[in-house]
């Protein structure tokens, strides 16, 4: 039994049964959560949920036999349980999160104890968010439903406006949410999403294909430019910078501001410098308050700024921390970011 009865209860489901152990034994430990069973296979998986009735499932989505995803798709399409996915390979981190998951941890690899003991704590950590959060799942994931944006006629080649948007947990999918149907005229839009190193490469490229502008990782000197996105890469933070032609971005490591790198307030802050009231500054769905501060900066600028509502964020974390402090200009529903995001443009042009 677990000492708190309040406990969450928590259900593993890995491959490894190494895994399983250890992952039991650590968040046994933490007196909020109790592991209530494991299991080495989605068959199993299904078993237990049935018989155990737990509150979260942390999945590895890499199992033989069904696949995490395909576990995952038929779990959420009558079953609204909150689950974390642990995953080595950033596509299907990805995947995990358009099916459905709420949230991802990268599996460790482990070069010291405390890289191991710094996973379990975040692991945790977000157990407890997502848990809190649990009534944002929903029962079948339908594809986004995008409203047709109009189209911009196209913008000068020096244009100065410019679109900067930061996001963490739930992120992923929001800024596709925002961003897809935007038109390829849209001017340059610059993007911190937290996610690991090489998560970040993989996620620009699956914004490149569904968009209607280009997008791409961040490379040290990129210019940003009419109809381009860039994403901030994995343990490199993103500053905007601009000199006679325009617009580009410094990507470089850095130590962590506001826990993250990439941080959004370092990317905002650089934006409230170098294009103050030509940005339009988006703070979206996130667990803490990295960019909080940097949005309140930007819209002291003069900058236009916009922050995602509590009812469809998956974390009212970062928006609500950037609404406290007077950041937010407009606080909106996901589903009229991207149509906002149009309007205050051709104010500036």
């Amino acid at each position: 039994m677990p000492k708190n009865p309040g406990a969450i209860r928590v259900l593993i489901v890995d491959d490894s049964l190494l895994f399983r152990m250890k992952f039991e034994n650590v968040l046994n430990e933490d007196p909020a959560i109790h592991v209530v069973g494991t299991a080495g296979s989605a068959a199993e998986a299904f078993k237990k949920i049935e018989q155990l009735k737990p509150d979260v499932i942390t999945l590895d989505v890499e199992m033989p036999q069904m696949s995490g995803i395909e576990f995952l798709k038929r779990l959420l399409h009558g079953n609204p349980l909150p689950v974390l996915v642990i995953s080595s390979r950033p596509e299907n981190a990805l995947d995990a999160l358009e099916a459905g998951a709420l949230d991802f941890e990268k599996k460790p690899v482990v070069n010291s104890p405390n890289d191991l003991i710094q996973f379990f704590e975040t692991f945790k950590g977000k157990i407890k968010v997502i848990y809190n959060n649990r009534g944002k799942v929903r029962t079948t994931r339908m594809p986004v439903a995008h409203r047709a944006l109009p189209a911009m006629p196209p913008m000068a080649a020096d244009s100065r406006s410019i679109v900067a948007i930061g996001a963490s947990t739930g992120g992923t999918e929001a800024i596709i949410q925002v961003v897809k149907d935007l038109p390829a005229s849209t001017p340059g839009i610059v993007i911190v999403q937290h996610m690991p190193a090489g998560f970040t490469k993989l996620y620009a490229e699956r914004l490149n294909r569904v968009c209607l502008m280009s997008a791409k990782e961040a490379e040290d000197g990129d210019r940003v430019e009419p109809g381009k996105i860039i994403v901030g890469a994995g343990d490199f933070h993103l500053l905007l910078k601009r000199d006679a032609k325009g617009y580009y971005v410094r990507s470089q490591r850095g130590e962590k501001v506001s826990g993250h790198c990439p941080s959004v307030d370092v990317l905002f802050q650089s934006a409230a410098a170098e294009a103050r009231d030509h940005c339009i500054g988006v703070i979206l769905t996130g667990m803490g308050s990295d960019g909080a501060k940097g949005l309140t900066q930007l819209r002291k600028t003069g900058a236009f700024t916009i922050g995602q509502n509590e009812e469809t964020c998956i974390v009212y974390g970062m928006p609500m921390e950037a609404y406290k402090l007077g950041g937010v200009a407009k606080q909106l529903p996901l589903a009229l970011i991207g149509q906002e995001i149009l309007t205050q443009l051709k104010t500036k042009r």
